[in-house]
């Protein structure tokens, strides 16, 4: 590395503002975007206006859904929605260098019972350290670490030899709609690091995971005479237990990057309607959950293996045998996606996060959800997450993220975008 490089580098990381970090987390937080709904759009425009502060070229843009939902490569939802909107920032391409992409999705998931919350999921509290509140960890602070990065390589007047991308996406908890349509409009890169949770960890791979819908028929009668009928949930039982073998076969022979996980590709139920009235058999039971894919597996394949054991089951069982469930695939489709082997951008940011904290490299695992990672490996391009908070505290009542964690990450990100890019 050469004196011009380390000098770029020291004056970067000597600016990084931790108050401004601080700041920044606590106007997105409270910005209530979940989904689908008009505050996930209100925050792209917050968003942009962040990005042309930092003098980046915007582009914000409102994403034509119909085009992209008959895309046949369209990765599925399962919020409602009107609009969607895109948003983009890059520096100026004026070098040979890379192109390196920074991205982070917006929305969060609703908040569930507000009696489990010690107060208003949408009104970020600070508690020393530790900021609470709905998408703090997923992934509103690997948001901040973006812009925090950017302006920090700004201030410290940085010339790049190639472009950084930040790219701000919509809908990731539902399918990925935002990375599938900013891909699509034509914002790529030579590589991409995606800051959602990972406890200082590199999550090299991810699983898939496909959104499931069992359709189970019962015959309905009054409830005083239920031997009369058959109850759908007594017929969904059955299938219940072949899905619960399904799981342990598929989970049989996992990829070392999974090796830490007790189940490293889950098939849940979660979601069960049966009935609509007490005193009545129920008719109808619909089954609704997420069937884990494997590193490398076709999404077909897990497919049809699934709907293999729904039939199984009920060619074994009298009533399902001539009135069979019916399995259909509504929802958020996940691939599995990875970072090819021994692809130097995993040790660049793990050179670059143990710069920053004088310790060892963060290990490199896989992680057991789906995400984004495998649209942007899927066009082509190299593919990792590291960023800010415990992935175990997403979608709960209890989520948090620390400052300080947010602020190292920052600075990693500092280190690896330079060294990516490149100083001239």
């Amino acid at each position: 590395m050469t004196t011009k490089a380390i000098d770029v580098e020291t004056a970067a990381l000597a600016a990084v503002d931790e108050a401004a970090i601080a700041r920044t987390l606590l106007e997105l937080l409270a910005v209530p975007s979940v989904t689908g709904s008009a505050a996930e759009s209100e925050l792209q425009h917050l968003l942009a206006r962040h990005l042309e502060r930092l003098g980046l070229d915007v582009d914000l843009w409102s994403m034509d859904l119909p085009h992209l939902r008959a895309h046949p490569d369209f990765p599925g939802g399962e919020a409602p929605r009107t609009e969607a909107w895109g948003l983009v920032g890059g520096t100026q391409h004026r070098g040979d260098g890379p192109t390196l992409v920074l991205q982070g999705h917006v929305d969060v998931v609703p908040p569930g019972d507000p009696a489990q919350w010690a107060d208003d999921p949408f009104r970020p509290r600070l508690a020393g350290d530790t900021v609470h509140a709905r998408g703090a960890c997923d992934m509103k602070a690997g948001v901040v670490a973006i812009l925090a990065a950017l302006a920090a390589i700004r201030q410290a007047g940085a010339r790049l030899r190639g472009q950084v991308s930040a790219h701000f996406v919509v809908s990731e908890e539902d399918g990925g709609l935002g990375a599938f349509g900013t891909l699509a409009r034509g914002h790529t890169g030579d590589a991409c690091v995606i800051t959602e949770p990972t406890s200082g960890a590199l999550m090299t791979a991810n699983a898939g995971a496909l959104t499931f819908r069992i359709e189970v028929p019962g015959r309905a009668t009054h409830g005083s005479t239920r031997y009369a009928g058959r109850s759908a949930i007594d017929a969904y039982l059955p299938i219940h237990d072949r899905l619960a073998r399904l799981e342990a076969r598929r989970n049989a022979d996992a990829d070392p990057l999974m090796a830490e996980y007790p189940i490293p590709y889950p098939l849940s139920v979660g979601t069960l309607r049966a009935g609509d009235w007490a005193s009545s058999v129920p008719d109808l039971l619909v089954a609704e959950g997420r069937l884990g894919v494997r590193l490398g597996e076709d999404p077909a394949e897990a497919r049809a293996e699934l709907e293999a054991c729904v039939a199984e089951a009920c060619a074994d069982d009298e009533w399902l045998r001539s009135r069979t469930a019916t399995v259909t695939w509504p929802g958020g489709q996940f691939a599995s996606g990875r970072l090819p082997a021994g692809h130097p951008l995993a040790a660049l940011v793990g050179g670059a996060h143990a710069d920053v904290t004088g310790g060892p490299r963060p290990a490199e695992r896989g992680a057991p959800y789906g995400s984004d990672l495998r649209l942007y490996a899927g066009a082509g391009i190299p593919t990792l997450q590291y960023g800010p908070g415990d992935v175990r505290l997403a979608h709960g009542p209890r989520e948090q993220v620390r400052l300080s964690e947010v602020v190292t990450v920052t600075r990693a990100l500092v280190l690896a975008t330079l060294r990516t890019v490149g100083v001239r």
